[in-house]
């Protein structure tokens, strides 16, 4: 149970921070209003670092991703904790998305801009395409599962390279290099739980001029990055 927890926590935490950089500069009369595409990846590396960090010292397995936990399910051949792990992460997305929209309630109220609204809680295509959107968020995945596999599993001479809780850094340097290079297209959800649950709660809250919460494209980003962690751990597994 108290792997589940982290779980819970470390995505709360995620999804708090990652949504909270989203609003900051997405919504109106923040002090980070406009302040662009490269805070919000800085802004999401870290908060994948804080959220890592912060399950592992809980003792937990830092996932904080269904499509992470099926891959390290294909890669270790174990599925006991697959149904635990995504229903704590999707709780835990939904928990600290609801608090990102309580921090900054007052310049949603301030905001008329439906679509940046929806944006600060879930992921939309720059252009949408079903088929090129579907691709990026596959390839965007690969490149954390397969990354994050190689990082977190590093060896010189033989000898295992870890870091720790630390390793989360690394991993984070990933999600900052997914996000300022494959993330034009679709925004990067790479994680069906800081989509979905986020997406969620955007149309369970009462948010003042919001929009419909666009679940004709929902699917995508979590087809999507399931599709490429699946890939991501089978090539893993040849190659190592």
């Amino acid at each position: 149970m108290s792997l589940v927890i982290a779980e819970f926590v470390g995505t709360a935490l995620l999804l708090l921070l990652g949504n909270g950089v989203n609003a900051n500069v997405s919504l109106n009369k923040t002090y980070g209003n406009s302040s662009g595409w490269i805070v919000i990846a800085m802004g999401w590396a870290m908060a994948v670092f804080v959220g890592v960090y912060v399950c592992a010292s809980l003792g937990g397995d830092g996932h904080l991703n269904p499509a992470v936990t099926i891959a390290d399910a294909i890669k270790t051949k174990n599925w006991t904790k697959v149904p635990w792990y995504i229903g704590a992460q999707m709780l835990g997305a939904m928990t600290g998305s609801v608090l990102a929209w309580l921090s900054y309630r007052s310049h949603f109220n301030e905001t008329t801009d439906a679509n940046a609204m929806l944006g600060v809680f879930c992921n939309a295509p720059a252009i949408p395409n079903t088929v090129n959107n579907l691709m990026t968020e596959i390839i965007g995945t690969f490149a954390l599962v397969f990354g994050a596999f190689s990082l977190t599993d590093a060896k010189i001479n033989d000898v295992g390279i870890s870091l720790g809780s630390l390793n989360a850094l690394p991993v984070a340097l990933l999600v900052l290099a997914i996000g300022l290079s494959l993330g034009g297209p679709t925004g990067y959800a790479i994680n069906p739980a800081r989509d979905l649950g986020p997406r969620i709660v955007h149309f369970l809250l009462p948010i003042k001029n919001k929009r419909d919460s666009n679940w004709g494209y929902s699917w995508i980003p979590v087809v999507g990055p399931v599709i490429g962690a699946v890939i991501a751990a089978l090539v893993f597994k040849v190659v190592h």
